[in-house]
């Protein structure tokens, strides 16, 4: 009820020509940049639905945001509040005690001054602020000292997210080349071990570029010329490795996609948006936050799905012969809802024991 009543006691509403200086436009810009960041970077890294911890961060984000520009837009438009032109005192004779404003041709009441800026008589004037374009005085002095309170507390916050982003950035990198190792090769090395465990091989998966020492993995990256070591194509390998040990892991473990992949049929058509608002509340908040593709599916594709989250999942469209001439793939991120799961024999909707025990 506050909100509203102060959006309708807004006076100067009609001067939206005031957001056309450079004091608004840098202080509005610089307010969307780092509210959007700190927004982004807390939907990457601390998925606000995820855990109760991220969705309060998330929500106190939102909160500084709304009230640094519920502040910031009431202390420029609600305005100081101006001296009524050729205003007078009530008693005649106390006009006395008053300075006259020639350009007004009114008194100035007590605690006012003119602004040669707004070329108005401000109550209770305190300055013109350029980050405004409008007066401090006496209507908006609480909104811009509370604007001038909540820009750095948000400030504040945003910065403690954008440093834990880049140290997390900065552990995970060490921490992968520490081992002579990439975010993709380490994410191999994970998948390997669960194909090992899924068919319960007696292999074993050592990566073959980690020489055992951190100082050595170190030097790999990091050399006085700031050239890295080799030429990119050949590496020097653990003793007792084989030097196509990790390719040779990458082909198995397509091998055990296309295996393990599932047919879908499309049941409700779906645009391809990033974040659709007619699939529902939770496929709308829990959309990947990542750079691949959306797929735009129409009612009796198929689909084959190679990985999920609990309302999105991830796969390649089955085309017919004449599309897949050229080699192109349809792949990408598309909701859960969308599809149904096609019905096979169980003799062929499973991997049997004895082919797991084979791979």
């Amino acid at each position: 009820m506050g909100v509203l009543c102060s959006v309708i006691r807004f006076e100067n509403l009609h001067e939206l020509k005031r957001l056309c200086h450079w004091g608004p436009i840098i202080a509005l810009g610089v307010i969307a940049i780092c509210s959007t960041m700190a927004m982004i970077d807390s939907v990457l890294w601390y998925w606000p639905l995820h855990t109760t911890g991220g969705s309060v961060n998330f929500i106190m984000l939102i909160n500084w945001t709304v009230m640094i520009l519920y502040n910031y837009f009431n202390a420029m438009f609600v305005g100081p509040g101006y001296v009524p032109l050729r205003w007078k005192p009530e008693k005649a004779q106390d006009s006395m005690y008053l300075q006259f404003c020639k350009v007004c041709q009114a008194y100035k009441a007590p605690r006012s001054h003119h602004c040669r800026k707004c070329n108005r008589c401000v109550m209770k004037m305190d300055h013109h602020c350029p980050w405004i374009n409008n007066c401090c005085g006496y209507q908006n002095h609480a909104s811009f000292t509370l604007f001038l309170l909540l820009a750095p507390l948000g400030c504040i916050h945003a910065a403690f997210i954008f440093i834990m982003t880049m140290y997390t950035q900065l552990y995970n990198r060490m921490k992968v080349i520490l081992r002579n190792k990439t975010s993709i090769e380490s994410w191999i090395e994970e998948k390997a071990k669960d194909r090992i465990q899924y068919y319960q091989t007696a292999e074993t998966f050592v990566f073959p570029y980690d020489m055992g020492s951190r100082w050595q993995n170190f030097k790999q990256v990091f050399t006085w010329s700031g050239v890295p070591e080799g030429d990119g194509l050949e590496w020097p390998i653990r003793e007792g490795c084989h030097p196509y040990s990790l390719t040779i892991e990458q082909l198995k473990q397509k091998a055990d996609k296309r295996v393990r992949s599932v047919r879908y049929k499309v049941i409700d058509d779906y645009s391809g948006a990033c974040c659709p608002f007619n699939k529902g509340i939770k496929t709308f908040f829990t959309t990947p936050c990542t750079e691949e593709p959306r797929i735009s599916l129409k009612k009796g594709d198929l689909i084959l799905v190679t990985r999920g989250l609990r309302h999105w999942m991830y796969g390649d469209k089955i085309l017919d012969h004449l599309a897949t001439e050229d080699g192109s793939r349809i792949r990408g991120w598309f909701p859960r809802k969308c599809v149904e799961k096609c019905h096979y024999d169980a003799e062929t909707d499973q991997v049997s024991e004895g082919e797991k025990k084979n791979r």
